[in-house]
C-alpha cells in the first residue's frame, strides 16, 4: 500500500473543474515529478493534498498511510506526515525562524504523545541541518520570510523539512525564482534526506531540478489530467520537445 494515494481525484476551484480525475500514488523511497505546463492543474493538486480550504473535492479520495484524509484538516494531516514546500512561501512578522520550527517540532512531537523536545536537544538538531543546508545562524533569529529573497524562503522551507522529516513531503515550483547557486544548495539538501525513510513529491514545469533530484517517476499533467507517466526519460524528452508532443498525443485535453 502506497503512502500516499490519491484516487480519481476532481477538484472545483471557484466552481469551475481544474482536477479531472487524478490517480497518483507516493511511497516512501520515491521520488516523483509531477510536470506540466502552467494552467494544467499541478499546484491545484498540490494545495488539494494538504487540505487548503479554497480547493473544493467534488469526487475522489485522497488516502494518507491507509487512512481516508480527505476531510482532514491541514494541520491534521501535516501532524500524520504530509509537508509542503510552497510556491510563495508565506511572511510571518513577529515569529523568529527558530521559534517558528521549535513550536512546529513540538506540536508533531505532541501528536505523537512525546515530551516536547529540550532546547539542547532542538538547538544541536537545528544547527547540524543548517549546516548540511549552508544556512547562517543569524538567518534564524529574522522573522519567518520576513524580507527573505526567494532562495532563502526556499533554504528556510527546506530547513523545516529536515527538522520535522516527514513521511511524504510535496514541493510546489521548488526552483521557481531560483538562482544557480541556490538550486543547487536546495537540490543537494533533497538529496542528501533522500532515503527509505521520505517520499518526495516534486511538482515543476521546468526539467532543470531534475538535473539535480533524479527522480524515480514522472508523471505528466495536462488540462487536469495525468496523461503520460514513465521514468527521468520523461523529462529529457520534455526539455527536447516541450509540451506540444504530449498535446499532439492528447488533442482530447487541448481546450478548443
Amino acid at each position: 500500500m502506497a503512502d500516499l494515494e490519491i484516487q480519481n481525484l476532481h477538484v472545483n476551484v471557484e466552481g469551475k473543474e481544474i482536477l479531472k480525475g487524478v490517480d497518483l500514488t507516493v511511497s516512501r523511497g520515491e521520488v516523483h515529478a509531477l510536470m506540466g505546463p502552467n494552467g494544467s492543474g499541478k499546484s491545484t493538486l498540490a494545495n488539494t493534498i494538504l487540505g487548503h480550504p479554497s480547493y473544493e473535492i467534488t469526487e475522489g479520495n485522497i488516502l494518507f498511510k491507509g487512512e481516508d484524509v480527505t476531510e482532514s484538516e491541514p494541520d491534521e494531516r501535516a501532524r500524520a506526515g504530509l509537508f509542503m514546500a510552497f510556491q510563495y512561501p508565506s511572511a510571518i512578522p513577529g515569529v523568529s525562524v527558530v521559534n517558528f520550527l521549535r513550536t512546529a517540532i513540538n506540536a508533531h512531537r505532541k501528536a505523537r504523545g512525546e515530551d516536547p523536545i529540550n532546547l539542547k536537544e532542538f538547538r544541536k538538531t537545528l544547527e547540524s541541518h543548517m549546516e548540511v543546508l549552508g544556512v547562517d545562524r543569524e538567518f534564524t533569529r529574522r522573522y519567518l520570510n520576513e524580507g527573505f529573497s526567494g532562495g532563502e524562503k526556499k533554504r528556510c522551507e527546506i530547513l523545516q523539512m529536515a527538522i520535522l522529516k516527514p513521511l511524504v513531503a510535496v514541493m510546489d515550483e521548488t526552483d521557481s525564482g531560483l538562482d544557480i547557486d541556490a538550486l543547487r544548495t536546495v537540490a543537494n539538501a533533497v538529496n542528501a534526506m533522500r532515503g527509505p525513510d521520505l517520499g518526495v513529491l516534486i511538482i515543476t514545469h521546468y526539467q532543470r531540478i531534475l538535473g539535480y533530484v533524479r527522480p524515480d517517476f514522472i508523471h505528466i499533467m495536462l488540462n487536469g489530467r495525468i496523461v503520460e507517466e514513465g521514468g527521468p526519460e520523461l523529462a529529457n524528452e520534455l526539455e527536447q520537445k516541450g509540451y506540444e508532443w504530449v498535446r499532439e498525443l492528447h488533442p482530447e485535453e487541448v481546450p478548443a
